[in-house]
């Protein structure tokens, strides 16, 4: 058996144990020194064999509750007594998993030889860094809500409705408990571009998180109805997003207006 096969087995038998939670398995061919570079902290990294034993209870817990761990692609280069190793893992619940199909765990090994036998001395193990990609979704949130603002101020009922999901669901400021369906949310839109011969909508002070394929938004809504004199109002928006296809579809909203003291609402509050 070929060096670099030994060193393939060695991993096999530690991904497995990883991924059953067997302590001994995943200590096993570990040097002594052990130092690895991991995605947690410490930013140093766990340095000898008791600090890095200490690392995994917490990860096989998390491991029992159903995630995966299991290698997709290996690469193992051996020299007389010093080798090397790179892998990328499945590595996540299947929540994880489905939101992120590509995400996989970093994982780059070196070995030297003890006494004959192949030893781990160094692990260092990674995910990609998403904050970007999270940016660019943010961006693109926003970019919905200044459509949303053109359209409004042109009477563009079907521009407004193009970010809109076939299944939402609206909580709007009247009507009924809820509006479900695209259909419904639509007729609600269309009395609103009505209430004027000019409305504007925008959301100045709005708030995006993004994760993943889902966003939410909020703020203070700011609707503006032009008919002879201009009428202000404002009010407050959430908004849950879901990316389809390649496209942020609004598939929740909830607009409120405060409520007076004497049970009245409040039309007349600005931020």
């Amino acid at each position: 058996m070929s060096d670099e096969q030994r060193i393939r087995d060695l991993i096999e038998r530690w991904t497995s144990a990883v991924h059953t939670g067997d302590m001994a398995g995943v200590l096993a061919d570990h040097a002594e020194d052990i130092v690895m570079f991991d995605v947690p902290p410490p930013h140093d990294g766990v340095r000898g064999i008791d600090d890095y034993r200490a690392t995994w209870p917490g990860f096989f817990e998390w491991q029992a509750a159903g995630a995966s761990f299991e290698i997709v692609e290996l690469d193992v280069t051996a020299g007389e007594d010093v080798a090397f190793a790179h892998a990328l893992l499945r590595c996540g619940t299947p929540e994880e998993l489905t939101a992120i199909p590509q995400q996989r765990l970093r994982l780059t090994l070196g070995l030297r030889k003890e006494n004959g036998r192949w030893v781990v001395a160094h692990e260092h193990h990674s995910f990609a860094d998403l904050s970007a990609d999270f940016a660019v979704a943010e961006r693109e949130v926003r970019a919905v809500h200044e459509d949303w603002s053109r359209t409004t101020a042109d009477k563009d009922l079907d521009g407004l409705m193009s970010h809109i999901a076939d299944d939402v669901v609206s909580y709007e400021h009247g009507g009924p408990l809820a509006y479900v369906g695209v259909d419904d949310v639509r007729e609600v839109c269309a009395r609103g571009l009505d209430s004027g011969p000019g409305v504007d909508f925008d959301t100045p002070d709005l708030t995006v998180l993004v994760r993943d394929d889902l966003a939410v938004s909020w703020g203070f809504d700011r609707v503006r109805v032009h008919d002879g004199e201009s009428v202000t109002t404002w009010s407050r928006g959430t908004r849950v997003f879901q990316r389809r296809d390649g496209r942020w579809l609004m598939i929740h909203q909830h607009l409120s207006y405060p409520m007076g003291e004497s049970g009245q609402v409040r039309t007349d509050l600005t931020p």
